[in-house]
């Protein structure tokens, strides 16, 4: 992200334009950009501005869509939503306090499969709530668009597995890279069941 950032004039407006790309038939209002990006409202206007006059986005009765004719729409979907934009470690990093994490996988939107029936799988004990929130929230400001996850506590992890639950099922069995994984619930662990 910072890369792009640095190319493009600003984090801000990589996030702004990520979410636009990525969410091409709504409409936002300024209000809905700053919650979604989580990017200071004046810069928002901005750079709302700025995307505006060169036609990226165009006003809508519901606020700004992307312009789906714009000139450039292939090349910069290419780069800003095709690129690898968030390595691992920047993902882990996102939920390093909250709680004991013994199982993070990344699906969906990380590894560009469109099939995947979610984005992240969290798995641990002792996990607080609001902070598990906040990490998805501040992913879904970076990617530009709201995640699909699943989060467990190892115990009812395990028992699903066990039970051959579907969604863990489709998880695990369908493509996902795994973040993090203690000996707890090893490689052994999760193809037995």
């Amino acid at each position: 992200m910072e890369i792009l950032g640095k190319m493009l004039g600003s984090t801000a407006r990589v996030k702004i334009m990520r979410l636009f790309l990525l969410n091409k038939s709504v409409g936002f209002s300024n209000k809905d950009i700053v919650k979604r990006s989580r990017v200071n409202p004046t810069l928002v206007r901005r750079e709302v501005r700025n995307l505006e006059s060169i036609g990226f986005i165009k006003k809508h009765k519901n606020g700004f869509v992307f312009n789906s004719s714009f000139k450039f729409a292939r090349e910069i979907e290419g780069l800003l939503i095709n690129a690898d934009t968030l390595d691992k470690e920047t993902i882990l990093d996102n939920f390093k306090k909250v709680g004991k994490i013994k199982l993070l996988i990344i699906a969906g939107i990380f590894i560009k499969n469109k099939e995947s029936r979610v984005d992240l799988l969290i798995v641990g004990d002792k996990m607080n709530k609001s902070k598990i929130d906040d990490g998805i929230k501040r992913l879904e400001a970076e990617i530009g668009m709201e995640l699909s996850y699943a989060v467990f506590d190892k115990k009812e992890f395990i028992y699903r597995l066990n039970m051959y639950d579907k969604l863990i099922r489709d998880i695990l069995d369908f493509p996902h890279e795994v973040v993090l994984q203690t000996n707890e619930l090893s490689t052994q662990t999760l193809k037995k069941a």
